[in-house]
């Protein structure tokens, strides 16, 4: 599960089921910058049925601003269901791209962290590789610590993607926000 403190609040992953319509993402956005809250991660993509799009999100909040946010989300129009992974067990990935300096000297070693991450080079040149690296917080945290070393020159970060463990389902019917 996730959950990192921050000013004595709980970082939430929040799913969110809306039709794939024009301006969809830009109501869910603006409901977060209207009342002065930060998106930390979003990510947004198609589903499997038809018409829907899934939103993931990250934001951090103690547990009656997330109540507030998640009524405030249910509201919106196009919005299907919501989802506050916080007290749900749930499977978290982001994909990361790193471009890391590699001369001859660091190549071997730089390519012994990748093994060891189960990453993999995607793009060599002269003096750099791109890696590619899937896993949670704490596995793209801890790669990207080690490969500062060899000095990263670019960055790109997907968001996060998740979902419910077992049968809990974002499809099922229209919820009060907890998963269940």
């Amino acid at each position: 599960m996730s959950g990192n403190y921050r000013n004595n609040n709980l970082k939430h992953t929040i799913g969110v089921l809306v039709e794939n319509q024009p301006g969809v993402l830009s109501r869910v956005a603006g409901l977060f910058s209207g009342r002065g809250f930060n998106i930390e991660s979003l990510t947004v993509a198609e589903t499997n049925e038809p018409g829907m799009s899934r939103i993931t999100l990250v934001t951090i909040g103690d547990q009656h601003i997330m109540e507030q946010i998640i009524k405030q989300l249910n509201k919106l129009i196009n919005v299907i269901k919501v989802i506050d992974f916080q007290d749900t067990e749930f499977v978290e990935r982001e994909m990361a791209l790193i471009k890391v300096k590699a001369d001859k000297q660091s190549r071997a070693e730089i390519l012994r962290i990748v093994d060891i991450f189960r990453a993999k080079v995607v793009d060599v040149s002269p003096s750099s590789y791109i890696i590619e690296v899937t896993g949670d917080d704490g596995k793209i945290e801890a790669i990207l610590e080690l490969l500062g070393q060899f000095g990263i020159l670019e960055l790109a970060r997907t968001g996060k993607a998740a979902m419910a463990r077992g049968r809990k389902d974002i499809h099922k019917k229209k919820g009060n926000g907890n998963g269940k």
